[in-house]
């Protein structure tokens, strides 16, 4: 099975054509999603999960932590954006700050408790927590709503110097959607990329080996986990504002259990972009699959199954293996074959 060390770094830069294809498909996606049958605001639903799948990755495919209650955070940012609406001031920048915020400390303070773990004892305890926050979602009604959620969020407009951009507009808001996304991706191609990055990776080989040649591990797995739920909780502000709610079922075990099919699935323990497929391939099947049979979801998961046992690489690995094999298939009919040496 290959691994995310086994794929050489090309360096800091974001320049690279992966890059690019990804900016290019953001960006042309309102061009070509209606004419496919398909409708505009899915793109901002896509969007706005690859934030998430990406800053997920962070943790469990770079660092090898297994969190099966990160849909927690991505909630807790909806809350935080939404809260700070109500109670605060209506305010864009305001509001994205204190989705990040809220979902970074509370990742701060849940990685206290984990980062001394590993294994089946770290997921657990990601579960427990994510439960524990999603409890609390459910009975502070007089906070979050209940049952019911936070409702009417305002989506307040963009301000940039003397120009206002009304951001109720849903083309105007998926533009803006967009914008932050490939920001937060290029972010994090350049933490990866760095020594941050090589030492996530480390750890992910191996733990023991890590600590030994000089790093606080504790450390650097808990400003992992922090940092990953502060992507989760910037993607749950723009998620409030998409929806103009926030509901506890975003931050259920269920949604938890999605990000985790759609890493495995595309491939983020092998590849940065891995992520972007899985997510892709998610909502392509949710509304393709979903208009053909309301029994989409068990194909899905049959998918995930036969993919996890036959290609656990999943299709970045897949992806790039035929890559490889191709180079090599290349390389060697370009090879001259050498002539034995005539007596």
């Amino acid at each position: 099975m290959l691994s995310l060390s086994d794929i050489p770094a090309r360096g800091g830069s974001p320049a690279t054509l992966p890059m690019a294809l990804f900016l290019l498909g953001l960006a042309s996606a309102p061009f070509w999603l209606v004419p496919l049958g398909l409708y505009q605001y899915l793109g901002v639903e896509i969007a706005i999960w690859i934030l998430f799948a990406m800053g997920f990755n962070l943790l469990f495919g770079y660092t090898g932590l297994h969190s099966f209650g990160h849909g927690a955070y991505l909630g807790i940012g909806a809350y935080g954006f939404g809260l700070f609406q109500h109670h605060v001031a209506v305010s864009l920048w305001g509001g994205l700050f204190a989705a990040i915020l809220a979902a970074a400390l509370a990742g701060a303070f849940v990685g206290l408790f984990l980062s001394h773990r590993r294994g089946i004892y770290y997921a657990l305890l990601t579960i427990a927590f994510g439960q524990v926050f999603w409890f609390s979602a459910m009975k502070l009604h007089g906070i979050t709503g209940g049952e019911d959620g936070l409702l009417n969020i305002p989506r307040p407009d963009l301000v940039l110097g003397p120009w206002r951009i009304n951001l109720d507009n849903n083309v105007n808001f998926y533009w803006f959607v967009v914008v932050i996304t490939a920001l937060a991706v290029i972010a994090m191609w350049r933490l990866v990329n760095a020594p941050f990055g090589h030492v996530l990776q480390a750890i992910r080989q191996n733990e023991t080996r890590a600590r030994f040649i000089g790093y606080d591990v504790w450390r650097w797995k808990w400003l992992a986990f922090t940092l990953s739920a502060g992507f989760a909780g910037l993607a749950g502000g723009l998620f409030s504002m998409a929806q103009q709610s926030a509901y506890p079922d975003v931050m259920s075990l269920h949604q938890s259990g999605l990000i985790v099919m759609m890493v495995l699935v595309g491939g983020g323990l092998v590849n940065f972009w891995g992520p972007v497929l899985g997510v892709i391939l998610y909502f392509v099947a949710r509304d393709v699959l979903g208009g053909l049979t309301e029994a989409w979801l068990l194909w899905y998961g049959l998918m995930f199954v036969v993919m996890v046992m036959l290609r656990p690489e999943g299709v970045a690995g897949l992806l790039d293996g035929l890559l490889r094999r191709r180079v090599t298939a290349e390389t060697a009919r370009s090879t001259p074959i050498a002539k034995p040496e005539q007596v």
